[in-house]
């Protein structure tokens, strides 16, 4: 299939991209911290903070070590199994699902508070209309409209922060002292901090969506929004709680937490601020759909190139889209706005618990990385204990939201169960497909006709789906590093042959390795192995040209992990596989 070239996104829209989604979490983060930590809030929020420098690192190594689209799918279907690799992909989907239905309706609300008359659940519907054409039109033109939108954000909360400031500086701290001398809810301190930390974690939700489109994106970029992204929720979300603690009674806290940086406005600046802030939520939540949509194209790519999905989904535009992606993404969302009625509540409970499971599962992804891949060449290294920690924050946050919402998780698995389901069916087909073979002779034996057609349009699906080779470039390894890899391809994939080839320099032999080979293929009897031996140099190019000459994908072709005297990276292989 022909890709359309087009230009790759530099770091501001990037950043845009992403950073409006982590961003627009300071319109209710503080509001929502200062439930559960009152005036400790800002505490929590730092922690919070800290979480996300940790994961910086994370992504890094990750990312820098596997450049392609998929985030912790992309991670976990090299180090471990594709089942494995596809919960997280199923995690994911929900998430940007969650987001994309949940920002859009709260955009909408902001919305509705301005302007009274319009029909909350009809606008939500067109803003992801809206934001699937954006989509369809090309990464390009949704960059743009993400930087617009991520720059009118970033100016909006700056300018709410200094009014805070100068509103502090002209009325003194009488509010700051009753508010410290409110005591602390029940539990303790130690208690607030946690819950208010378990709620402050939304606040990071977006982190993720860089490493989706990383493929998008130009050399040296990624690691920048990591960075961008970090610093801008760093330093807004603890230092406008802190404000707010300055300014607001904590009272008066819950009675305006729907729109609590416009009530914060409206009593530092003046009617014009809230009107600005309400403005800019709305713009920036939008924004948070756009992310959604581009961060589940470039993941739902990518899992069909795997042949997780349907094939169906690969179609692009001539601006390069996978256009059926955006819209099978905008009828899932519609449907779900449908039938919640337009009542988030349930789907916060999806959005935070498969957003944390999926944080949790790339740090596990990372450990993985560096015990199965210690070899693979990366940028940059982030300490196990970082990351330990990292992870044990993640599944402390995890815990804490099930404290605070128990009846949101069973919401969070009615949505997972049946999205694993379809995954699951998707892996498990050449299977599925047996077995209704077997059905449907059975069943309709009497009726003949109808038997031999179903058996022969079912034996061609099977056939087809068999008929895929795959290629294992191998380094002359010994039978036992081979013999992994054809367990590799039995367990995971489907098909019928595979080729063996060594790039070999001239002179060499491989009379010991065409020895086992022929012990692996009486080993492997439903598999036909051919080894191939080619004279040169094992380059990206040459790959292209087996790929051209053989009609096999390259995501069909593995290598082992190479060392760091490799002279490519694993990028530059165009979308081989590791699996050793």
């Amino acid at each position: 299939m022909e890709k359309s070239a087009h230009k790759k996104l530099n770091e501001l829209q990037s950043t845009a991209i992403s950073g409006n989604d982590i961003t627009s979490s300071c319109l209710y983060v503080s509001a929502l911290t200062i439930m559960y930590a009152g005036q400790y809030a800002w505490i929590s929020l730092l922690v919070v903070a800290l979480v996300l420098f940790l994961f910086r690192k994370i992504y890094g190594e990750v990312v820098g070590a596997l450049p392609l689209n998929g985030g912790a799918y992309n991670v976990l279907l090299n180090t471990t199994s594709k089942r494995l690799a596809s919960f997280a992909a199923a995690l994911t989907v929900l998430s940007y699902m969650a987001t994309a239905v949940l920002s859009g309706s709260e955009a909408m609300h902001y919305l509705h508070n301005l302007l009274p008359g319009i029909n909350v659940m009809a606008a939500t519907i067109v803003v992801l209309l809206i934001f699937t054409f954006l989509t369809i039109a090309g990464m390009g033109e949704s960059a743009i409209v993400a930087v617009i939108i991520f720059l009118v954000h970033i100016a909006s909360l700056t300018i709410l922060v200094i009014a805070g400031i100068w509103f502090i500086a002209n009325t003194g701290f009488e509010t700051m002292h009753l508010n410290w001398a409110l005591p602390v809810k029940s539990g303790g301190i130690l208690t607030a901090l946690f819950l208010g930390f378990s709620a402050a974690m939304l606040g990071i939700s977006g982190f993720e969506s860089s490493a989706n489109f990383v493929e998008e994106q130009e050399q040296g970029v990624f690691p920048k929004t990591l960075r961008n992204m970090w610093a801008v929720v760093s330093f807004f979300n603890p230092l406008i709680a802190l404000i707010i603690i300055f300014v607001l009674p904590l009272a008066s806290v819950g009675e305006n937490q729907e729109a609590l940086l416009a009530y914060m406005g409206e009593i530092t600046g003046g009617k014009w601020l809230a009107y600005l802030i309400s403005v800019d939520a709305v713009l920036v939540l939008c924004g948070a759909v756009l992310t959604s949509f581009v961060g589940v194209s470039g993941l739902v790519n990518r899992m069909t190139l795997d042949r997780i999905l349907p094939n169906y989904f690969l179609k692009q535009n001539k601006r390069g889209a996978h256009y059926r992606i955006a819209i099978a993404f905008l009828l899932l969302c519609v449907s779900v706005l449908i039938a919640t009625n337009g009542v988030m509540t349930s789907l916060a409970g999806v959005y935070t618990f498969s957003f944390l499971s999926v944080m949790a599962l790339f740090g596990i992804g990372n450990l993985l990385l560096k015990i199965k891949r210690k070899r693979l060449p990366r940028p940059e290294y982030a300490p196990v204990l970082g990351v330990l920690i990292a992870i044990s924050f993640i599944i402390l946050g995890f815990w804490g939201n099930l404290i605070l919402n128990p009846s949101s998780f069973s919401t969070f698995l009615y949505y997972l169960i049946p999205a694993f389901l379809v995954v699951l069916f998707m892996l498990n087909r050449s299977v599925i497909i047996s077995a209704l073979l077997v059905g449907i002779d059975s069943i309709f034996r009497p009726l003949r006709k109808f038997s031999v057609i179903s058996n022969r349009k079912l034996r061609n699906m099977y056939h087809q789906i068999h008929s895929q080779e795959f290629v294992f470039f191998t380094k002359r390894d010994d039978v036992s590093i081979l013999n992994k890899v054809m367990q590799y391809v039995e367990e995971n994939e489907t098909t019928k042959k595979i080729k063996i080839v060594n790039v070999m320099k001239p002179g060499e032999d491989n009379e010991k390795l065409k020895v086992d080979i022929e012990v692996l293929d009486r080993a492997y009897p439903m598999i036909d192995i051919e080894f191939i031996e080619i004279t040169g140099e094992f380059t990206p190019d040459l790959i292209e040209q087996l790929s051209k000459e053989w009609g096999i994908p390259k995501n069909f072709m593995f290598i082992a992990s190479p060392s760091d005297r490799f002279s490519y990276r694993v990028a530059d292989l165009g979308g081989v596989r590791l699996i050793m």
